[in-house]
């Protein structure tokens, strides 16, 4: 089964995107371990609003497999992504996952974080932990249902103060999937 990682930038109080949206904080002086990433990895997952935040640019990731979560987005002629509706949300993850391919970026938005947490369908977070305080903005983890254990499996800090950490999710006991042994 193919990896989903959680893989994104954050400031030190928690938040993906400044007050007004902004992400004009974020690092972007050197690699910080991308080329690796996208090294191993050919799927990304975005939700609508991330996505229009890059429509016009995405050959800016190196992804040849571009979802879209979204039940109002249609692909434009010459766009190169498919779309995920609500409806088939289960289906076609388990599919993707299923499929032949490299790791699958998970990368946003908030709410689409939010439901493959939830979900338990995230296997590694791997984020760059930006050496400032926004002090308000879009936290990166809201409404999660149950406590998520993890374990550190790497961490790497750059000389800009940037602290890379990837985390492993630990398994999720399910007393509702073991059947009953009367």
């Amino acid at each position: 089964m193919r990896k989903v990682v959680l893989n994104l930038a954050v400031s030190l109080d928690g938040f993906i995107e400044g007050p007004n949206g902004e992400y004009d904080w974020c690092l972007a002086d050197q690699d910080y371990g991308m080329e690796a990433f996208f090294a191993s990895t050919d799927t990304i997952f975005i939700g609508r609003k991330s996505f229009e935040l890059i429509r016009g640019d995405t050959g800016m990731f190196p992804i040849k497999n571009i979802y879209v979560f979204t039940d109002t987005l249609v692909p434009e002629p010459g766009e190169n992504f498919s779309v995920i509706p609500s409806a088939n949300f289960e289906s076609a993850v388990a599919a993707i996952m299923e499929g032949e391919g490299g790791d699958i970026w998970l990368f946003g938005g908030a709410e689409l974080v939010t439901t493959f947490i939830n979900k338990r369908l995230v296997s590694e977070l791997l984020l760059a932990i930006h050496p400032l305080l926004l002090g308000e903005g879009k936290p990166l983890f809201k409404d999660i249902k149950d406590r998520v254990a993890l374990t550190l499996i790497e961490q790497k800090t750059y000389d800009t103060g940037l602290l890379q950490v990837r985390y492993e999710l630990n398994p999720w006991f399910d007393p509702e999937r073991i059947p009953f042994l009367g």
